[in-house]
């Protein structure tokens, strides 16, 4: 398991659009019963549930899962001020978030455009 200072070393994660449990616990180096643990405490966090009660988390899952790592194991951050620093970066961090996410996709359609017309 990697030390907690080594957030940064975490592997990249793959263009998929659902992952595992098995699979999130390798990306975020957190093991599967503390994944289904933060479920229950941070209501941010919910993979879609299927058949047999298999969990799969998408991208912004495996990304709020890093972040309660990271407030917990780097920042030293309780459960409940974890909730707290979360709920509360929540609606600012959205705006933010939505952006990236569009200026992202956009230089991807000019990349695809690009190639288009060459």
């Amino acid at each position: 398991m990697l030390e907690p200072s080594h957030n940064d070393e975490l592997p990249p994660i793959p263009g998929k659009r659902y992952f595992t449990i098995g699979e999130v616990s390798d990306l975020c180096s957190v093991k599967a019963h503390v994944l289904r643990y933060w479920e229950q405490e941070f209501p941010q966090l919910s993979p879609v549930k299927r058949r047999g009660n298999r969990r799969y988390y998408q991208r912004q899952d495996v990304l709020t899962i890093r972040q309660i790592r990271s407030l917990l194991y780097d920042q030293g951050y309780t459960i409940g001020g974890a909730k707290q620093k979360l709920t509360n970066e929540d609606s600012v961090e959205d705006s933010t978030q939505y952006h990236q996410i569009i200026h992202q996709m956009i230089a991807e359609l000019e990349d695809v455009l690009a190639v288009l017309n060459s």
